[in-house]
């Protein structure tokens, strides 16, 4: 039993290697423009700040002038000779973000990580909060893209560059409290597969980042007036913006095309991996091999979940 196990797995990593055939990308960061938008705090900030570590040139868009400010001036004092710039727009204003990215001029990483989230039950929510949450993570990263594109394609080293896609765990999981912004998020997967067929040919690579609760500013906002369910099932225990930044730009820089940032978004990335590309041999194979076992761990989470919400609502009841 054991050597046909074995000889399952030669034959499956020889059939990866010779006819999948992964092909892994290294993407440069030094001495390259890299574009953030939602780049004036939290992620998109950590993001902008490591970039620049490694030698990037840096520009930033926002919606608020005093935010992008004083995000300038902290990645100019942490790292001298940076060259930050920074384009006050709303990403629901196809005009005004065009305007910003065409005076940015040529790209070669693009970080859309702008994004807004309420979480509340959806038969609480107001259809207004929905359409804001719409209009701004998924019809802004559409305008950001549509107005950059032109711009990547004519970068100036003609090297491989990249689009990378600040999602969520709630982009591969549906969670209570989350049936608008999970939308969104899960939106943002359809458009980075079939974007991806469409630019691959132009050495174009996108990312996909699925980080789990993140400690931020505007999860701390979020926070205030989410469920209490979701707030149990979030916990206690956040990443750092630093850290997904760190995670973000080397998931860029190897070409990934899902960027889960802790072991738990490994194993849903390995469980939800679908159609999506791979460049990693390695990660193929495990991906192949460790798929069924993962969607199993899944389906015993989810009884978990459905669990907690069951006793939650019978207490609510008894009270």
């Amino acid at each position: 039993m054991v050597f046909i196990t074995l000889l399952f797995l030669a034959l499956l990593h020889l059939l990866l290697y010779f006819v999948v055939r992964p092909r892994p990308v290294t993407i440069p960061i030094k001495n390259r423009h890299v574009f953030i938008t939602g780049g004036s705090m939290g992620i998109g900030l950590a993001i902008a700040k490591e970039a620049a570590s490694e030698g990037a040139r840096i520009s930033l868009l926002a919606h608020s002038l005093d935010e992008l400010k004083e995000a300038k001036q902290s990645i100019e004092k942490a790292y001298e000779n940076v060259n930050v710039s920074i384009f006050l727009a709303d990403v629901r204003d196809y005009d005004a973000v065009e305007l910003a990215i065409k005076e940015a001029g040529p790209i070669d990483v693009l970080v859309v990580n702008h994004g807004v989230y309420v979480i509340e039950e959806l038969e609480n929510q107001e259809l207004d909060t929905v359409k804001f949450m719409i209009d701004v993570n998924l019809m802004g990263s559409f305008n950001v893209i549509k107005a950059a594109l032109p711009l990547i394609k004519d970068r100036k080293d003609r090297g491989p560059a990249s689009i990378a896609f600040m999602s969520s765990m709630t982009g591969q999981i549906g969670t209570y409290g989350s049936a608008a912004y999970s939308a969104t998020k899960f939106g943002l997967r359809g458009l980075a597969e079939a974007l991806q067929q469409e630019l691959i040919s132009d050495n174009i690579h996108i990312s996909l980042i699925f980080p789990p609760a993140v400690d931020t500013p505007g999860f701390e906002e979020a926070r205030k007036n989410m469920p209490e369910i979701s707030k149990i099932m979030v916990g206690p225990d956040m990443m750092k913006a630093e850290e997904i930044g760190k995670i973000t730009v080397n998931g860029i820089k190897s070409g990934k095309f899902c960027i889960p940032c802790n072991f738990v978004g490994q194993m849903v990335a390995i469980a939800t991996a679908g159609l999506s590309p791979q460049r990693s041999f390695f990660m193929a194979s495990i991906e192949v091999v460790f798929a069924g076992f993962c969607r199993f761990l899944a389906l015993l989470a989810q009884l978990k979940v459905h669990g907690i919400i069951q006793k939650w609502h019978l207490q609510k009841k008894q009270q």
